[in-house]
Order: C-alpha cells, then structure tokens, then sequence
C-alpha cells in the first residue's frame, strides 16, 4: 500500500482562503488531511510550497487533441490524447464520436475497450466511456456533424449502438427528431446519461423529453434555438427550468464572453460543466488540417470548416478554467463547472470529481499564472512540469 505525504497545499475549491495544509494519500485514495507542520513516517513526501490545488478537470466532451481525431483512433492515439489531457489538468475524460458509420464505431468501440485496459498504468487523463454526439440530430442544426449519418428512432437503434464492456454511455440527440422522446426513455433506461442538443425542438417536446429523463444539455446556445422574449427557444426553456443542467464551451469563441458569463450566473456555476469541444487539432496551433472528411481551417485559435461553420474548439479544460477565473469566477466556483458537476453528469462522483477524504486522489496543482504544475491521477503523479514529462 503506496503512502504519500503532499505538503504545504491550499485548497483552491474552498470559498475562504486557507492555511496551508499537508495531504495524506493512501493507496490512491485522499485518507487525511492536517497542518502542514506534521509529518509521516514512511510517506513519499511532495513539498508543494504553496501551491493551490484544484480537483481533477473532467471532459465529457472531447473529439481529440495532437493531431489524433477519436473518430479515427486506434487505443495508442487515445492514450496520446489522455496523455496531453493529463498535462493540461484533466484526470478523466470521455472520448466523443461524432455520427460515422456503424463499422468505424464498432472499431472505435473496440479501441476504447482496449485503452480502458491499457490506461491504468500509463500517465493518461484515464477514459471513462464514450460520448456518441448527434447520432439523433437534427438536420438543420447540425453544425460541423455530417447529417449523412444522422439516424431516426424507431425502437432499436440504442441496442445496435456498440456498447463499450465497461464505462458511462452518453449521447447528445434532438429530441424532436422521429422516435425522440422515446428515444430519451430508452437511453434513461438502460443508464445512458441523455443530453439535448443539435436541436431546435419547441417547448411542448423538451418538456416531455424531461419528463422522460433528459435533464441535460449539450454546448449550450451552439446547435439549437436562442432566446427571445415571444420565444423561449431552447436556450430559454433551459435556462428557466431549474433542475436541468448544461455544458459550454468557454473559449470566448463559440460564445461571446459577456454572453458566457449571463449564462453561467443565470444557472449558477452548480449546474454548468465546463467542456472543451476539442478536436484533433488542439495543441498544433493554426493551419489547415483534416478532419471528417474535410478541411478544417485554425486560425487565432477559431476553427472553420469548408462550409463556413465552427468546427470545435482547440483550447483545453485548463484553458476554460482560467477563462472563467478572468470572467470573475471564484476558484470554488471553477471546482464545481469543471470537476464536480461533470462527476454527477456521468454519475462517477461517489469516486471523482473533489477533494474528499475516501475519494480518489484526482488532482492538479496551478502556479499563479494558472499553469498545471503537476497532475496526480488515483495517487499517481502522471505529469510533473519540473521533470518535463513521466514516462510510464
């Protein structure tokens, strides 16, 4: 049984400032915490000098990174994509698929079941399961989706969808789409986390995909109907229904940042997520490049596809926090939108998602200009900015 000893830390997620404190971990797990001035016999002791700690990032929303699109990947590219994650803040993550062919999904399926095999020992963000966006998607708000592949529910799809051995299921869908709202049934049924978007549904048929246990929404104001004041849209509909929730992306690009920041403290920072929408290109700066099927254009840190839309975004969870953090947004309050709240999404935060004692010791530590230090995943340092990069 490991036994770590991080020293002289600040709990960035806490309201108040606090003293310094030391951390115990213990087989992976946060066991105890106490002043900074104790000691523990047979501990590895990390002397974090000050530094605060935030929980560890989770993306429930992420295409790729370094040049390796999900779509395409095999497990070797996903654990380079975690292994980027990792360095940029991010302890978890679910790799997202956009519509594609049932072949190439059941060989990404597959993919994913390998790295979640592979994953544990490697110094990677760790998979938690997969995000199929806009398989059921409206066609007049697909965005940077390929409609060739949208599907309609008839009362199977779900079933023929490949399903990952072990892991969180989630979709994105337009509950308005043929079969919708059963369609949303079928996914709270069989424990898939049922998120709306690409959608443009009205008010009668997002209630009753509410009624039916969608509770969430994808990229709020991008890919569906905005707000006004003879139309709620979907955008309103959400933002005055108290008991649903919504990611976005905090780029300042997809959405105006004043617009980011109504939107967030309209629904308070306890029912938004933070995502990135990253796609393949995030982390190779601005250029052309491929990507489903087409020219993806970067430039300034926006993307474009050949059809003028925006294709993704190519920040990190790390740069949505500190956007939010210079939008005003405590450190509290960045804990909750990009830790704890996509924990609950996925329901994995009885384990992930804050610093609590019994929870795995998930976390990355910021210097004062809002960079990753280190990244500690399950009590294991994965990242380490002093020694560059740890090798498996």
């Amino acid at each position: 049984m490991e036994t770590v000893l991080i020293k002289n830390v600040s709990l960035a997620a806490k309201r108040q400032p606090s003293e310094l404190i030391s951390i115990l971990v213990i087989d992976g797990k946060f066991a105890d915490t106490f002043s900074s001035d104790k000691n523990f016999a047979g501990a590895t002791t990390l002397d974090f000098e000050g530094l605060q700690i935030l929980p560890g990032f989770i993306d429930v929303h992420n295409h790729g990174a370094v040049g390796v699109d999900v779509n395409e990947a095999d497990a070797d590219g996903l654990l380079e994509i975690g292994r980027f994650l990792a360095k940029h803040g991010v302890t978890a993550w679910m790799p997202t698929l956009v519509p594609d062919s049932d072949d190439n999904y059941r060989r990404v399926i597959s993919e994913i079941d390998r790295l979640m095999l592979l994953q544990k020992d490697q110094n990677v963000a760790q998979a938690v399961g997969v995000h199929y966006e806009g398989v059921f998607a409206n066609e007049k708000m697909c965005g940077a989706l390929r409609p060739e592949y949208f599907k309609s529910f008839t009362g199977t799809q779900v079933d023929e969808l490949p399903h990952l051995r072990h892991g969180v299921h989630m979709t994105t869908f337009a509950p308005e789409v043929e079969g919708g709202v059963p369609l949303a049934y079928r996914l709270v049924q069989e424990g898939w986390v049922a998120s709306i978007g690409h959608t443009r549904a009205d008010i009668e048929t997002l209630d009753k995909a509410y009624e039916a246990g969608a509770r969430h929404i994808t990229h709020f104001y991008n890919a569906m109907t905005g707000l006004h004041h003879r139309d709620v849209g979907v955008v309103g509909w959400a933002l005055t229904n108290p008991h649903v929730t919504f990611d976005i992306i905090a780029d300042g690009i997809h959405s105006n940042p004043k617009m980011l920041d109504f939107a967030c403290r309209t629904k308070t920072p306890e029912k938004v997520a933070l995502i990135s929408d990253s796609v393949a290109p995030t982390g190779l700066g601005d250029g052309p490049f491929e990507l489903w099927g087409e020219t993806i254009t970067v430039e300034s840190g926006r993307t474009r596809n050949e059809r003028g839309s925006i294709a993704g975004s190519v920040i990190t969870m790390l740069d949505a926090v500190n956007n939010m953090r210079r939008l005003g947004f405590s450190n509290s309050d960045v804990a909750l939108m990009a830790s704890r709240n996509p924990a609950r999404l996925l329901g994995i935060d009885a384990e992930r998602g804050s610093i609590e004692l019994g929870k795995r010791a998930d976390f990355t530590a910021l210097d004062s200009e809002g960079d990753v230090v280190l990244t500690m995943i399950g009590g294991r340092v994965v990242f380490d900015a002093q020694r560059s990069e740890l090798h498996a």
